[in-house]
């Protein structure tokens, strides 16, 4: 498209450091893989083949080929790591990293009980062989990390040749830096922000609400993970502010003040007891 709007927020071109978006494959074909790229593969950072989808998956080496090909970096997720390790297999798990041409790897414990510096051991050795990203929180609801916690674990792994944390939530958006609700865990989102980067970290965000959270509070070049491959085009609107979500968060106040939708003290009434009406 040759028009250009005005009072878009600038977004870094690929290979970028920030502005990241990385998609959740859980088990595309070749034949998605390709619809995916021919769409959205200008607006995709990573793919991250979810959890053990790769073992089961089809064509993996070649979805792989792909993605590269499309300028789009691919790799295992970290529970597929994780299942490697619990066998003592970690050298079988370096074998087929090189195998399928990879060359981002992900560190997680969100399924095990691993000791930290354990973990941070397995990210130093894993940068050797390309860019780590290490997962930060627990998969399973009942299990809480204190914030303070969660910013010493962030910090050690990025100091253990992390390029970037990732700030659990699962594919629900419903765990780590999010309440049961999918609402954000703001007491700990702040904590973080206090001693980590935003730079340095990929929030997950799988949820439409939790992107505009995002995109609201850090900037159109959040970096955002778990997005599901139908919704890339939509995030990158909510980017821009081309989306209702985000539409007047980058545009000057005095455009703001004269388009936000505004209501009359008639309007609010009957809203008012439309909603009450509702509830009776």
């Amino acid at each position: 498209m040759e028009i250009k709007l005005p009072y878009l927020p600038e977004r870094p071109q690929k290979p970028r450091n920030h502005g990241i978006t990385m998609v959740m494959d859980k088990g595309l074909s070749l034949r998605q893989a390709e619809d995916l790229t021919a769409s959205s593969g200008h607006l995709i950072d990573f793919i991250k083949l979810g959890f053990g989808t790769s073992y089961v998956s089809k064509n993996v080496k070649e979805k792989v080929r792909i993605y590269r090909d499309a300028g789009i970096r691919t790799y295992l997720g970290g529970t597929f790591f994780e299942a490697f390790v619990v066998r003592n297999m970690f050298d079988d798990y370096l074998r087929l990293i090189d195998e399928l041409g990879l060359d981002t790897i992900e560190v997680s414990d969100g399924s095990v009980r691993m000791q930290h510096d354990t973990k941070c051991e397995y990210i130093s050795k894993l940068s050797r062989y390309g860019t780590v990203l290490s997962e930060v929180g627990s998969k399973e609801e009942g299990i809480l990390i204190a914030p303070n916690k969660w910013k010493m674990m962030m910090q050690k792994e990025l100091e253990a040749g992390a390029w970037k944390v990732i700030a659990e939530a699962r594919e629900s958006g419903t765990v780590g830096i999010y309440r049961p609700s999918g609402k954000a865990h703001v007491q700990l989102i702040n904590k973080i922000l206090g001693k980590i980067s935003p730079e340095s970290v990929i929030w997950e965000a799988p949820i439409k609400s939790q992107q505009a959270f995002w995109i609201k509070l850090l900037g159109a070049n959040v970096n955002l993970g778990n997005i599901a491959p139908e919704e890339v085009i939509p995030l990158e609107t909510l980017r821009l502010g081309l989306r209702g979500d985000t539409f007047f968060t980058f545009l000057p106040q005095d455009l703001v003040n004269s388009w936000i939708p505004k209501f009359t003290d008639n309007e609010k009434q009957a809203s008012s007891e439309a909603k009450k009406k509702v509830k009776s």
